[in-house]
């Protein structure tokens, strides 16, 4: 892989992973975290150029649909789940 095209794949898979942590939900938040690094470390032995600028193109557009849903997420957000009340002791 072309050192451009290895730093364009670890520009995009830090901003799916910034843009995903962002994500209010606890769930949601765990589910995107997991799913993109599952997939970057499914699809790192990929050698195709073609192929690499497909997923390079999918993941952009993942990337767009995970910053509308936390926009999404922020209009309703909820109460924290006890996983992620950091401040209380837990029994």
């Amino acid at each position: 892989m072309a050192a451009s095209c290895r730093a364009q794949v670890l520009a995009l898979y830090r901003a799916l992973l910034r843009e995903s942590r962002r994500f209010g939900a606890y769930n949601y938040r765990t589910y995107a975290l997991r799913r993109v690094r599952d997939a970057f470390r499914e699809n790192r032995s990929i050698k195709d150029p073609r192929e690499i600028q497909n997923l390079v193109n999918r993941a952009r557009q993942d990337l767009s649909v995970i910053r509308r849903q936390v926009q999404v997420g922020q209009l309703y957000m909820t109460d924290k789940l006890i996983i992620e009340d950091h401040d209380k002791p837990q029994a």
